[in-house]
């Protein structure tokens, strides 16, 4: 999932306040034990009630480890900040659920375990995928799964301009595509620049795949990435309402049939099987060939630091039940993620042909927080998405947009 800007900021700000010593868990209510008693869970799915799939199999989990499992959902955006807050009270609770970029900010807080503290493997794990919540060399939690993004294309659209998706390698086969379906009296490719997170999102696979440094936002690959951008709305290959654009709006204009790409996510497979019209998925191109890497999406399921350490043996259980190839199998499913597992990705793609792309792009993906920036990532993102909005706008230029933009990152 995708945090809003007020949660990343919000968590930054509030990382740098004291902690209070972390008391027992929030299921105090029930037996401190390990054996028996009440556990309490929380994660950032409160779509899902407890008769889901997804609450049913969290309830089972609790269940499996000798303990009822008390879950409290709440969104992404309020998250990490009540877990700042409970910790802070002495109540934080004994598994969480958590965006993977602010494992990192709540690392920092003093707030969770590493899993090797716990004695949890995750040797299995895609290097890339838990790399987004290690943090100098040590993983903080353990991923049920990545989601990313990689570009839907309208079959009918792109056979009514004579482009073969097969022959978009780079980004001067995508752009002459693009021009192509223009020419033909179509509409090019939609996706979102607006001045959140999810702004940053998409933005990121052009950066890296022009081998550009989130250190460095102003090289030369940087500007390359934003002035691909620039020409595509110039040119009208893009709509100028990607500076307004969620990914849920850029994908309804896709699911108009009128355009030939989308650059989306994994989570709208269930929706361009209902769009009416034929689709495929190809990764997002580099800028000079092979698959750009992409930022990965998802959750960990974490440990919160506790006074009364004999928690821990229960929660492990719960943890390795939520992570076990079983559970992931089945969550992944229900939540449309790729498992961070190649046993479970090759049971997945078994089973569902469509994900096989899915999982090309996550093995090419990467963490936003990891390489080392870990808490900095906030203070770099929000400066970057600026200058996508500044350049796209027409306000300054693709250089000088990004020349402000490492130096606002600079202060952070």
């Amino acid at each position: 999932m995708i945090p809003t800007r007020r949660t990343l900021m919000a968590l930054t700000t509030a990382a740098l306040l004291p902690l209070t010593a972390c008391g027992g868990g929030s299921g105090s209510s029930g037996s401190s034990s390990p054996a028996g008693g009440t556990y309490t869970f929380w994660d950032p799915y409160p779509q899902f009630d407890a008769s889901s799939d997804w609450g049913k199999r969290v309830a089972a989990c609790g269940t499996a480890a000798g303990v009822k499992l008390k879950r409290t959902a709440y969104d992404t955006t309020d998250l990490g900040n009540k877990a700042l807050l409970a910790a802070q009270q002495g109540n934080a609770p004994d598994v969480m659920l958590v965006d993977n970029p602010v494992v990192s900010t709540l690392v920092e807080a003093g707030i969770l375990n590493k899993t090797s503290d716990l004695g949890l493997d995750t040797s299995s794990i895609q290097k890339n995928i838990i790399g987004a919540g290690t943090i100098d060399g040590a993983s903080y939690g353990v991923p049920i799964g990545a989601n990313t993004l990689a570009l839907y294309y309208n079959k009918k659209v792109l056979s009514a301009a004579g482009v073969d998706p097969a022959s978009v390698k780079d980004w001067a086969s995508l752009t002459d595509a693009l021009k192509k379906v223009k020419a033909a009296g179509k509409k090019g490719i939609t996706f979102s620049a607006i001045n959140t997170e999810e702004g940053s999102f998409q933005f990121l696979p052009w950066f890296w795949g022009a081998g550009g440094d989130l250190t460095k936002l102003d090289s030369d690959k940087g500007v390359a990435a934003l002035s691909l951008w620039k020409q595509w709305v110039d040119a009208g290959y893009a709509p100028k309402d990607v500076l307004q654009n969620t990914q849920t709006t850029s994908w309804q204009e896709f699911a108009t049939g009128d355009y030939a790409f989308s650059e989306n996510g994994t989570w709208q497979l269930g929706n361009a099987d209902k769009a009416g019209f034929g689709y495929g998925v190809i990764n997002i191109p580099a800028r000079n060939g092979g698959s750009a890497p992409v930022p990965t999406g998802g959750e960990f399921v974490t440990v919160p630091v506790q006074k009364d350490t004999s928690r821990y043996d229960v929660s492990k259980k719960i943890v390795g039940c939520l992570t076990s190839d079983s559970s992931l199998l089945a969550t992944d499913t229900t939540l449309m993620y790729v498992a961070p597992t190649s046993a479970v990705q090759t049971e997945q793609v078994a089973k569902n042909a469509e994900l096989k792309p899915w999982v090309t792009a996550v093995a090419a993906a990467r963490g936003r927080t990891s390489g080392g920036l870990g808490t900095k990532y906030p203070t770099i993102s929000q400066p970057m998405w600026t200058a996508v909005q500044a350049a796209l706008s027409g306000s300054k230029s693709p250089q000088d947009a990004l020349d402000a933009a490492q130096a606002a990152a600079g202060k952070g």
